[in-house]
Formats: structure tokens, sequence, C-alpha cells
């Protein structure tokens, strides 16, 4: 220790633990420093002294006396102490994090001192007190974290005050304009000071690190620093916003409410400052040198720099129409948006609603003012906004819907071929008014230079074949797809919507691009036809159906085959929405294509069970559906061409159902070939499926399609094979609420004295009506070659329905037989003498076999046969099995043969007299297996869901001059 500069009573004074001892010193060493003030190295050595032997000394009290021993020399030097300024504060700003708090509450105290004399010249080592002040920000002891409050305060009047404006004259420029690749490769605005001490886009990077902290006070002081930047107007620290936005945001999910709102208030006062660029950008236009200009380094495409009265600009002829001196809000403002939208779509999926809710309603803004950036971001933005539509949060799910709106809004109206200029190739329109403003150089160019129109014309070429070369979509369509179909797996129900309504949009606004060369998005959009939720079904159909539109054909006819191949999968799809897929289709498309190309596929399929299925559904569709209205008027007019084309095609399908195909005909009114086709009902197995669909064909037959039929009925004359088909019908049901529904409108048409008119096969035939593909004539089945060919179609028919009994017969023998179950097909109808009169034998086995089985019941054993129409066994045999069918099905035996007896004396006069007779033989003939005929009934009305309106059967020949049972 030097003693020739300090005495022993100086230097125990200094290290005293007494503070008040301590100060003595310190004012000693003030008069010191003044008495030498003329003198730089004793100066000099004063301060190496108290820093190399106090300072830096191991004793905590030496360490608290070295630095306000420098605290007490800066105030004898006053605005002087600047050139000494780089020994001071060094070892000053090491004692803050002393572990010792009273040596860190006695730094904080010496900084401030000398803070407040050099005041402009501290700026010089403003990065290296933030950070020190910003860990004391955090201390635990309260003492310390007063003492760096008071510093911090302090700091912030002299940068408020002298950060743009003083220039120190110890230190070299810190952001002259030719070193901006100093600044880490920053944006830096040209309106930035220059030369000043206090230096932004060095103080950015320590932001940048220290934003991400997490702890409380921290952060409270990071924000409140951040906010005495911005408030600084010609700092414009705007323009370095995404340097450290995103540790910004994270602010909001600080634990503290005060950290918090601070933080919300920050960055609104930003968005207020963005919106204030973008407004005078739009006010002032391109020819008040308001140019885009790109920044290479930071792979920036699209910042805005509002930029007036700049060097150089008095070289054009445009200048600002505001002085150097004026501020206008948002001028000199560089707004990198894409680097902030960039930031803002990571926090778009935040799981805190505070950060959510602020991302949200910044992109929102960013929308309308930076339109050509936004675009850009479109697939992100989408991934992550159509989750937050179905938020709990009413306020996110608000936002959410309206940035959803307006980002659908712009994506529709943005051109398909235009788009702001990229990063990399930065070539602006040059004109006479207008200046080219870069963050590289601070160059203006004029065409006056060229001094001709020779040396004007190239580089107008040039640039226009720039322009043309940059040209592109505004977003990648193929990854805005890719991102949608993702979402519809999200659980949400708006979520899934609202993608399919984008893909709506995009489709409707570019059909050939939105799947031009995606295989992924329509398996995809199958899928979701699987959907929970009836809306989405909707929306995906109407998206199918937008497509198909504007496909070719084979593109339509590969839809439908991987739609039906989806209902072959997936039955319970088919069942629950198999009516509401066809008939959206049909709304939105032809439904004559729909339905010709799916009986053309379904023609070639060799899954026939799932084709009659398929059949059945359509036909139900086509019969009741008001979307397929046209398509049933053009079935009905079998006169020309179209109509005959399109019965042919559907009849060619619909022959893998029996009653589908005998429902087409009655709809096409052609009713000699229903009649026809009912002679091979005879041939066919009656099984419980096909008397539920006649069950149902019953009931459509009195709803308002078939009004034109029944008024038909009044006109025997015209159309005697109708009344052929009803009774057909009539003789195929068991008695049920069906067959009481059709026997009372028969019989209310009969008793007008029309029933002489039905047509048999002794009798000839009426005239032929004049369309002759309806063919009421014996020549119906053999129309000419411009007509249909019936009797080709009903061979068609008998060959389809041949491959169906196979199938099922196939399908009996592939039954692992079991002990309860053991029996084959045959052997179960032989074991069961209810069903011996079903053998297709002759009609002798029908008559035989029904009185052989009810010979102890039956007094007169033939009268069971005399209501059959001996003209055509084959379709009584029929009306007689179907009742012991549905017993079979039901695991039981019983006869049917009541069901002749019944039908047969209602219907024949002849037999008038020996209705009892007949009736008791029929009765007869129920009575053997009263209780299993009576299982079998009821078995069917479940089946056909009409049990709660069937009568119990008291009369087996109710209606029909039957004798009831006692």
């Amino acid at each position: 220790m030097d003693f020739t500069l300090f005495s022993a009573h100086l230097v125990r004074g200094l290290t005293d633990k007494i503070y008040d001892k301590r100060k003595s010193a310190a004012l000693e060493i003030e008069k010191l420093v003044r008495d030498n003030e003329t003198t730089p190295a004793h100066i000099t050595e004063i301060i190496d002294t108290l820093v190399q032997d106090f300072v830096y000394s191991n004793n905590s009290n030496a360490r608290n006396g070295g630095l306000i021993g420098l605290a007490a020399t800066a105030i004898a030097l006053g605005p002087a102490v600047a050139p000494y300024l780089d020994i001071i504060v060094p070892p000053i700003l090491s004692c803050f994090s002393h572990q010792d708090s009273r040596v860190r509450y006695y730094a904080c105290e010496s900084m401030y001192n000398i803070a407040k004399v050099a005041k402009g010249e501290v700026l010089r080592f403003f990065n290296s007190i933030f950070d020190a002040l910003c860990k004391l920000a955090a201390d635990p002891t309260l003492t310390v974290k007063n003492g760096a409050d008071l510093l911090d305060r302090l700091i912030k009047d002299i940068v408020s005050e002298l950060s743009t404006t003083y220039v120190s004259p110890h230190q070299d420029p810190y952001n002259p304009p030719e070193s901006e690749q100093e600044t880490n490769n920053l944006v830096v605005p040209r309106s930035l000071p220059r030369n000043t001490a206090f230096s932004l886009p060095r103080f950015i990077p320590v932001l940048s690190q220290r934003i991400y902290v997490k702890n409380s006070f921290t952060r409270q002081y990071l924000v409140s620093w951040i906010s005495v930047l911005d408030s600084i107007p010609d700092l414009e620290l705007v323009s370095f916003l995404p340097e450290f936005l995103d540790g910004l945001l994270n602010c909001l999910s600080d634990t503290s409410h005060d950290v918090r709102v601070a933080t919300s208030v920050l960055l609104g006062e930003f968005l207020q400052e963005i919106k204030q660029a973008a407004a005078v950008r739009h006010l002032h236009g391109p020819s008040e040198s308001h140019t885009t200009f790109i920044d290479d380094t930071s792979n920036s495409s699209n910042i805005i720099n509002n930029e007036e009265g700049q060097e150089g600009a008095g070289e054009t002829n445009s200048s600002s129409n505001f002085g150097k001196g004026t501020y206008v809000p948002g001028q000199g403002v560089i707004v990198q948006y894409d680097r902030i939208v960039e930031t803002l779509v990571k926090h778009l999926s935040s799981t805190e609603e505070d950060i959510q809710r602020t991302a949200l309603q910044w992109i929102n803004e960013f929308i309308s003012i930076a339109k050509d950036v936004v675009i850009q971001f479109t697939p992100k933005i989408i991934l992550a906004v159509l989750p937050c539509l179905a938020h709990p949060t009413l306020v996110i799910q608000n936002t959410a819907i309206e940035t959803n709106k307006n980002l659908q809004k712009l994506v529709l109206e943005a051109s398909t071929t235009t788009i702001a200029v990229k990063a990399s190739s930065p070539i602006p329109p040059k004109s006479t008014s207008q200046t080219v403003a870069t963050t590289e150089e601070n160059v203006t160019t004029t065409l006056g230079k060229g001094g001709s129109d020779d040396a004007i014309d190239p580089s107008m070429q040039d640039h226009q074949h720039h322009s043309r070369s940059v040209e592109e979509e505004p977003f990648d369509y193929q990854t805005t797809v890719s991102n949608l179909r993702l979402q519809f797996l999200n659980e949400n129900e708006e979520t899934r919507v609202a993608s399919l309504e984008w893909l709506l949009m995009l489709h409707k606004k570019a059909p050939t691009k939105i799947l031009a060369s995606d295989d992924g998005t329509f398996p995809a959009l199958l899928k979701t036809l699987s959907d929970s939720s009836e809306e989405v079904v909707r929306r995906d159909l109407q998206l199918l159906a937008q497509i198909s539109s504007h496909s070719n054909h084979e593109y339509f006819r590969h839809f439908m085959t991987n739609l039906l191949s989806l209902f072959s999968t997936d039955r319970r799809l088919l069942e629950s929405r198999g009516s509401l897929i066809i008939r959206q289709l049909c709304l939105s498309l032809d439904p004559e294509r729909i339905y010709t190309t799916i009986a053309d596929i379904l023609g070639n399929d060799e899954d026939l069970e799932f084709a009659s299925i398929m059949v059945q559904n359509l036909n139900l569709i086509l019969i009741t559906a008001s979307e397929l209205s046209d398509l049933r008027k053009r079935l009905r007019n079998l006169d020309h061409k179209d109509g005959q084309r399109l019965f042919i095609t559907l009849y060619r399908s619909w022959c893998h159902n029996a009653v589908a195909t005998f429902s087409l005909c009655l709809l096409a009114q052609a009713y000699e070939h229903a009649a026809n086709m009912l002679q091979i009902f005879a041939e066919l197995e009656i099984t419980v499926s096909m008397l539920i669909q006649v069950d149902k064909l019953v009931q459509l037959l009195e709803s308002p399609v078939f009004t034109y039929l029944r008024l038909q009925l009044l006109e025997p004359e015209k159309h005697p094979y109708l009344f052929k088909c009803l009774y057909g019908i009539l003789m195929l049901l068991p008695q049920s609420s069906a067959f009481s529904t059709l026997r009372n409108r028969l019989s209310s048409v009969s008793s007008l004295g029309f029933f002489h008119m039905m047509p048999n096969r002794s009798s000839s035939p009426p005239e032929p009506s004049t369309t002759k593909q309806r063919g009421t004539s014996s020549k119906s089945s053999k129309t000419n070659d411009d007509g249909i060919k019936f009797q080709e179609l009903l061979q068609h028919f008998k060959a389809v329905q041949s491959r169906h009994e196979r199938q099922r017969k196939q399908a009996m023998q592939n039954i692992p037989r079991s002990s309860n179950n053991g029996r084959s097909r045959r052997s179960r109808y032989n074991s069961d003498p209810s069903f011996h009169f079903y053998r297709e034998d002759s009609s002798n086995n029908l008559t035989n076999g029904t009185n052989n089985n009810n010979t102890s019941n039956s007094t007169t054993g033939g009268s069971n046969n005399s209501g059959i129409n001996n003209t055509n066994p084959k379709l009584g045999g029929g009306s007689s099995t179907s009742s012991g069918l549905l017993n079979k099905r039901d695991g039981t035996s019983t006869s049917t043969g009541g069901h002749h007896g019944g039908n047969s004396s209602g219907n024949s006069n002849g037999n008038s007299n020996d209705s009892r007779t007949t009736g008791s033989s029929s009765n007869g003939l129920n009575h053997s297996n009263n209780t299993t005929s009576s299982s079998a009934q009821h078995h069917f009305m479940r089946a056909t869901g009409h049990t709660s309106r069937v009568a119990p059967r008291k009369s087996t020949a109710a209606g029909f001059g039957g004798t009831s049972r006692k």
C-alpha cells in the first residue's frame, strides 16, 4: 500500500466497519483529489490504489471503503471524471455480484453517485450496468433491491434525456452507417441517431438474452426498460421488435399479475405503433419514399421502411413533405412483418390463454396491414387458428372466429398470379418519383442521370423481365391442404367444419390446384363421411360434389367406386348415413349421373349381398327423396330415348334385389313387365328380408309419390296389368297391416266394377297403349329395336336372381355344423311337415302336402286349394309360403295353408256359398299349429315395425268370408 498518497489514518478510516468513519475518510479522499486535479497522473494513481488495495480486497470493510472512495473521487472530479470512467466503473460493477449483501448495496450507492456526476458519459457502460442491475432486480435482500432501484431510476432518466443526443469524445462511434455489420446483422433504421454514446443496436442482443428469464422481478425490470426505450421517439424500438418479441410474449404467462398487465400494455403500444407505420405507408404511398425493401442478411422478405428526409434525398426531385426535425408517428420505422408473424404463429397454440389471445389479436390486425406477408404464412396460421374455434374461453373463441373469417377473405381476394418480391431478388421499380431505400446502403437513384431514353429503356426492360420471373402463387396450396386435412382428426366439430369450409373455398378459387398433385385428401374426405357430426358430413359431401363437378368422368367414377367400397366395409355407415350421403350428393350433383354410375358399378359387383342391400337403399331414396323428383319424372316417361336408357341402366343393376326391381317397374309404369316378374317370384325363395321389403313397398304405394298409380286404378282398360301386379303383391304378403292396407285399397276399386278388367292368360289382352315401351299388349316384351327389350331384361333378372340363390345356398353349406344346428337347409325343410307344401315338385304336392298335415282338423280336405288361382299356380304357391318362411327363420314350424282359403274365398264369387266350408278348412290348417303360427306372425310384425298396429288374429280369414275361431 502506498502511504505517500494515503496516510495511515485515512487507510484506517476506509477499512473501518463503521459507515461514518468510512464516510469521513471519503471526504478526505475528495479533498485529496481536488488538490491533484491538475495532475492526471496523481488522479490515476489514487484511483488505482483504491481499486487494487481496497475494492479488490478480501476484507468486506475494505471493499466498502474502496467503493465509497471511488464515489468521492468522481464527485471531486465532476464532469472531468469522464476520462477516468474506464478504470472506475468496471471494478464497481464487479462488486454487484459479490456474496456480501452490504458490498452489493454500497456498489449500487457508489455507481449512483458516479452516474449522477458523469451523466451522459455513463451511457458508454450502459450494457454492463443494465446486465448487472438485471441480476440485482431479483436480489433476496431488500436493501440491495432498493439501492438497485434507485440506480435504475437514475439510469432511465439519463437514457431518456441523452440517449439520442449525447456523443462521447472518449470513444469511437458505436453505430456509424458504414459499420452496420458490427450489429449482428440487425436491421437498423436509417433514422436511428448515429455516433451517440448509447447504442441501441448493441443493446438489443443483451436484451434478447435476458428477456427469457422467468423471475417475476427481473421480468418486471425488463418490461419497464423496454417501455422506457419505446417511449423515446428517435430510437424506434419497434424496428427491433422481432429480436425480443418471443420472450416478451412469454412474460404474459408470469405468475405476477403486475407483470402480465405491464406486458399486455406494452404489447398494445407496440401494435399501435405498427398500425401507425402502416397508416403512414398507406397514406403517402411509394411516391413519398415509402418503399418496400429487403434485408438480405436477415432473410426478411417484407420490411416496410417508412422514411422521410434521409440523407441523399436531396439528390432526387421528390423530397419529403416533412422537415427533418418534424416527428411523424410511424415515420422512419422498419417493421419486419414476416419475422413478427413467424414469432406470433409459434404462440397461437400456446397453452397460456393470455399468450394465445394476444397472438390471435396481432394476427388478426396484421391481416389488414400486412396482407402480402400474412398470406404466405396462411398454412401455419390455419393449423393453429382452427383448433381455437372451439376454445372454452369466449374471448379467444370469438377472436379466432374473426381471424379465420378475415383470413378466408384475404385468401379469396388475393391474386393468384402476383405476390410481393422475395428477398432473393430485391429489385424495386424505378421512376422519377421514387427513391430506393435499403438497409445496407443509403443510396438514391434518379433517372435523370441517364440523360436519354436509351439509358432508361434497358433498365425498364430488365425490371419488367424480373417482375415476370418473380410472379407466383400467394401461398402454397398443397401445404395448406395438408394442414387442413390434419384438422379432420380434431375432436371439435367446429374445427372440422371450418377445415372443410376452407377446402371448399380453396377449391372454388383454384379447382385445378387444390388436388392437383395430392393423393391423400380424397381418402381422407371419404373417411370423414363416417364422422359423428352430421354438419361435418354435409360439408364433406358438398366438397366431394364440388370436386366431382370439376372433374372428368374417370375421376367421378373413381369417387363413386370408393364410396361404394366404403359402404361395403362399413355397413354401419350405410345404415346410419347412407341416405344422407346419397341425397346430399344428388342435391349438389346431377342425380342421373350419380345413379347411372352407381348402377353400372353395382352391376359388375361380385359381392351380391352388398349389391342387393345397396340397391334396396338406392331404390328407397329414388322413391322418397324430393331431390330425385326430376329423375322420377324421367323414369315415368319411357316414350323418349333418355327415359329408356335410364330405365335399362337402373334395371340391370336393380336386378340384384327383386322387390327393388319390381318397384322400379311400378315407378316406370311398366306394369305388364312387373306382372311377368311376379311369375318369377314364385320360383324364388321368399325370405324374411324380401317380405319386409314388400311390406315397405305397400306403405310406399300409399305415399304421394305413387298418387298417379292409385289414380290409374280407376282406368283398368288402360292399365289392366296394374291390378295383377297389386294382387300379386297381396298374395305374397302374410296377413299383416300391410296386407290389410293393400286389400282395402283394391277392394275399394273392385267394388266399382273394375275387377273384371284384370287380364288373365286365357283372355285376350286389350289394345296396346301408345307407349310401346310400357307394353300392355302381348308384344310388350318384344318391342321394336329402338325400344326396351323387356324379354331380355326378364332373362337378365332371372340370371341375376339365380346367382343370388346359388350364393345363398353356398353360404348355408359353409355354415359350420353344430349340435344345435346340425341339419342342412334341405333337411330342415324335410323335417318340418309344415313346409312340405313348399317343395318345388308340382301343384299336387301343394294340395296333398297341406291336406295330409291337417287331416285331423279339416272337414273338407280339398277345399284348402279352392281359393288359389288355377291359371297361375306358381303365383299362388309363392304367396302361400310367405308365412311359412317366416316361421322357418324364427326356428319354428307352422302351416300357412290358411292364407289360401282366406284369400280365395274373399275374392271368388263362385265360392260364396261354400265359404263356411272353405273357411273351416282354412281354420283347420291354422288350428293345427296355432301357437307357432302366432309366434311367427309376431316375429314378422316386429321385423316390419308394425307390431303395435296389428290386432290379435281371432280369425285367419277375416274379411274374406272365413269363420272366426271360437
